[in-house]
């Protein structure tokens, strides 16, 4: 009966590590890296959860106000860089400057690569993963 268990652990363990090595993609899957967007708008969430943190802002569009969500690294990401949710929630509420790439789709969804606060500071990642901070530490 060992015998049996062990021979079918393999197979259970590429099942599910290759499950979830398939999961995960690539910004480019989604989004439209040769569409930059700058959005300013109000800051209204700020999901600090994973895969990818959320920020999601309101705009106002030339009839309506534009509800549009940005992505970007996740949590652990911006913890090894010395950023937290408080470093972005702090402007709740404020009108803020979010800068990425628009969804391949169009919608009011992107890929956040810069942060720009009420006061100018920055907060700004590229594609290769960097992070620069104006007026930031």
């Amino acid at each position: 009966m060992k015998r049996k268990v062990f021979a079918l652990l393999p197979a259970f363990i590429a099942l599910f590590v290759g499950g979830s090595l398939l999961a995960h993609h690539s910004p480019s899957a989604i989004f439209d890296m040769k569409k930059p967007v700058a959005i300013k708008g109000t800051l209204t969430k700020v999901d600090w959860v994973n895969p990818h943190i959320v920020i999601l802002l309101d705009s106002k569009g030339a009839n309506a106000t534009e509800n549009w969500k940005f992505e970007s690294n996740p949590p652990s990401w911006f913890k090894h860089v010395d950023l937290s949710r408080a470093d972005f929630a702090k402007f709740l509420g404020q009108e803020v400057t979010v800068g990425g790439v628009r969804a391949v789709d169009g919608s009011f969804y992107g890929y956040m690569t810069k942060f720009t606060a009420p006061d100018g500071t920055a907060i700004e990642l590229d594609l290769s993963g960097a992070v620069g901070a104006e007026g930031k530490k």
